[in-house]
Parts: structure tokens; C-alpha cells; sequence
């Protein structure tokens, strides 16, 4: 008999790491993570160009898409493209908390939106270069 332990954090349930009907295929579980935090960035960004009274353009194609582009790239565009999503993250979370304070004292911090809003641009300008040349998301049938 074999004496090693089982661990709970070894377990997985039958089929665990396999597709499941009308589940995302390997992989595809993190795009949809960054997508929400990349829909969730321009939603913050949207308010932060409300602030500083700038019109928010809305998002053509190549941005709407980012996710999906660089899941398909992969390697090491990917990991990086995540990193700097979360770094982006943690520049609007806490500078736009700090635009809503000063805005809810009844202050309009209308140069510091701006700049949020320009720092937001250029960084996600930077995000989207790493797609591949001509990156589009894959079509499967």
C-alpha cells in the first residue's frame, strides 16, 4: 500500500483541466480575466476624462480587441502585456480614488484628471504595441 498523502490542493475533479461543453478551451479563461480588467481600465479612464473635461473617444477595433489579439500572440507578449495591464491598474485605481475625494470635497482637480488621463493613454498606447504586426483576433468556425 502506498503510503504517501494526499493533498486537497493535488486534487482535481474528474475532467479538471480538460474543455467542458460550452466552456472556453485551454487558455482562453486569463483572456477573459484580462478582458474584464482591460473593459474595467477603460471604464476608469472614461470617468477620469469626464473629470478633467475631456471627451473619451470610444474604443476603435484594435483597442476593443486587445485581449483577444494578444492570447492568440502568446509567449512572452503576452506575459508582458499582462504585466503591464496590471501596472496600468495600479496607476488609475488609486489616482482616480484620489480625483473622486478631492471632487467629492468639492474641489475640480482638472489638471490632475488631465494628466491621469494622458498617463492612461500613452501607457495603453504602449500596451497595445505589443500586439503582433497586423494582429487580429483568430476567427474559428
Amino acid at each position: 500500500m502506498d503510503a504517501t498523502p494526499i493533498s486537497k490542493a493535488d486534487a482535481r475533479p474528474p475532467g479538471a483541466g480538460q474543455a467542458r461543453a460550452g466552456g472556453p478551451p485551454f487558455g482562453h479563461g486569463s483572456a477573459s480575466a484580462l478582458s474584464m480588467k482591460w473593459s474595467a481600465l477603460h471604464d476608469a479612464a472614461a470617468a477620469v476624462a469626464a473629470i478633467a473635461g475631456v471627451e473619451a473617444p470610444p474604443m476603435p477595433p484594435a483597442v476593443r480587441n486587445f485581449p483577444v489579439v494578444i492570447r492568440d500572440a502568446g509567449g512572452w507578449r503576452r506575459a508582458l502585456a499582462e504585466q503591464h495591464v496590471d501596472d496600468l491598474a495600479a496607476i488609475m485605481e488609486p489616482g482616480l480614488a484620489a480625483l473622486l475625494s478631492a471632487y467629492s470635497r468639492g474641489v475640480t482637480p482638472l489638471a490632475a484628471a488631465r494628466a491621469l488621463w494622458e498617463e492612461f493613454v500613452r501607457a495603453r498606447d504602449a500596451v497595445l504595441a505589443l500586439c503582433p504586426p497586423g494582429g487580429s483576433p483568430r476567427r474559428v468556425a
